[in-house]
């Protein structure tokens, strides 16, 4: 066996301008890595390494040249890959400064390993028996561009939406959250917000007090993360339970894990895994949150449909799911075809749909 890795840098483009508390998305750039084994080319293990600007530990100018280094490193090694190695070449291989190289090559060594067929956990999922319930995501704009989103999102079947705040007049965001109370109970829609650290200390509970009014389900990260204290607080004393996003990031060790969530005591918390680490630091997440009984759920983080795939699998093993953040495979125009499919407010792998890498065609693979 002669097996390689190289990478291809690819740009994602949204079909729309997508509002976040940090500025309009128009763009994302991804790093999709390859392993092939050159005496059999035809099983080819794919992942993606896809760091967000301005929120990611590893958003750094030194990315795509760590992640070449990485790759020639793994080159030459020469190794055989195995399940029981997997863990340890990430250990000794890749820094947890770059969580999403290390979910890029995990991924791409877990699909090597079953044969380069982007199936790799085989459940009730990925033979199309079983489906994943997922929260509508409704993106920040103007009132108008986000009541159309609303609307678009119940007429496809949603019954768990989740509205992106803190960019438009909070009194606008509001009367949103009204407009669908008026229409539908929290039994019949279920309401998440995320304020993406939006709200300064000040403010943040008289802020909390007013959203309760709307019967959410929960928040995410109302104030910004880094302010352990704070967040305790507001975790013991909010109206409506919050959930950690950006709080989880870089915290790369087990029992710092254990103790960022014993001390804020959160009522979810949200699995990215690629800014977490990728699924094995996932892992170390669900157990904690276990034992401490905190919920959780996993949100793709504006992967292609490589990583979303890989991260829909994982979430899969899990039974009596809540609604999950995975319908973001329709944001891009140039997303790369597979058989990942939305249907009435659940994600969908349907087997007999191929995979298409053709979008990747006019880009090469590079590797140093």
């Amino acid at each position: 066996m002669s097996l390689r890795a190289d990478y291809l840098k690819y740009s994602l483009h949204f079909r729309f301008e997508a509002g976040t508390s940090r500025g309009i998305l128009t763009e994302k750039t991804s790093y999709i890595i390859r392993l092939i084994d050159d005496e059999d080319p035809s099983v080819i293990g794919y992942g993606e390494c896809g760091p967000l600007k301005g929120l990611s530990y590893d958003d750094r100018p030194d990315f795509e040249e760590q992640l070449s280094l990485n790759c020639q490193e793994f080159n030459d090694l020469d190794l055989q890959l195995f399940s029981w190695n997997v863990s340890i070449v990430l250990n000794q291989l890749i820094s947890p400064q770059f969580p999403s190289i290390l979910f890029g090559f995990e991924t791409a060594m877990l699909d090597f390993l079953a044969g380069g067929r982007r199936i790799i956990h085989e459940t009730e999922f990925t033979n199309g028996h079983r489906t994943l319930p997922i929260n509508g995501l409704i993106w920040m704009g103007s009132p108008e561009f986000m009541r159309q989103q609303i609307e678009d999102k119940l007429r496809d079947g949603y019954t768990t939406l989740k509205l992106k705040i803190g960019a438009i007049d909070f009194e606008q965001e509001c009367d949103l959250l009204a407009m669908i109370r008026e229409r539908f109970t929290p039994e019949q829609i279920t309401l998440r917000v995320d304020a993406n650290g939006a709200f300064s200390p000040d403010e943040a509970m008289k802020k909390l007090d007013r959203l309760a009014t709307f019967g959410l389900h929960s928040i995410e990260q109302p104030i910004r993360a880094g302010q352990p204290d704070l967040m305790a607080e507001l975790c013991r004393n909010s109206p409506l339970p919050i959930a950690l996003d950006e709080e989880l990031i870089g915290q790369m060790e087990y029992v710092h894990k254990f103790r960022l969530l014993k001390k804020i005591q959160p009522q979810f918390i949200i699995l990215k895994p690629t800014l977490l680490g990728g699924l094995r630091h996932c892992d170390e997440w669900v157990e904690v949150a276990g034992r401490l009984n905190i919920g959780w759920w996993l949100t793709s983080a504006l992967e292609s449909n490589i990583g979303l795939n890989a991260i829909a699998q994982y979430t899969a093993q899990f039974k009596n799911l809540i609604p999950q953040g995975l319908g973001t495979g329709q944001l891009y125009f140039n997303n790369i075809d597979s058989p990942l499919t939305i249907e009435h407010g659940h994600l969908r792998y349907d087997p007999a749909q191929p995979w298409d890498f053709t979008q990747l065609a006019n880009s090469s693979m590079q590797s140093r």
